[in-house]
């Protein structure tokens, strides 16, 4: 389990299918926000299955600059990310 105010890299892996992870955020890192708790995972629900075991849920934030090259102000951006996408960043 990350903790708040840990830096995470959202893994790059390849995903077929339904997930919630948004392409734009893959390979990037950010900083867990807070947890939300645990929640079945989407991913497998959407496919009719019971979605267990839960899934931490957390709010990573991201420095806009580091997810969209070219971007020149100092905005961030809050994404809602499973723990099983998450990695410990360097």
């Amino acid at each position: 389990m990350f903790r708040a105010g840990q830096q995470v890299r959202i893994s790059a892996r390849p995903h077929d299918g339904h997930h919630r992870t948004p392409a734009y955020i893959k390979g990037k890192v950010g900083t867990v926000e807070r947890i939300h708790g645990e929640f079945t995972n989407p991913e497998i629900r959407a496919y009719g299955d019971d979605g267990l075991p839960r899934q931490p849920l957390y709010l990573v934030g991201f420095e806009q600059p580091h997810v969209w090259p070219g971007y020149d102000r100092s905005d961030r951006i809050f994404v809602d990310v499973y723990e099983h996408w998450l990695e410990a960043a360097e």
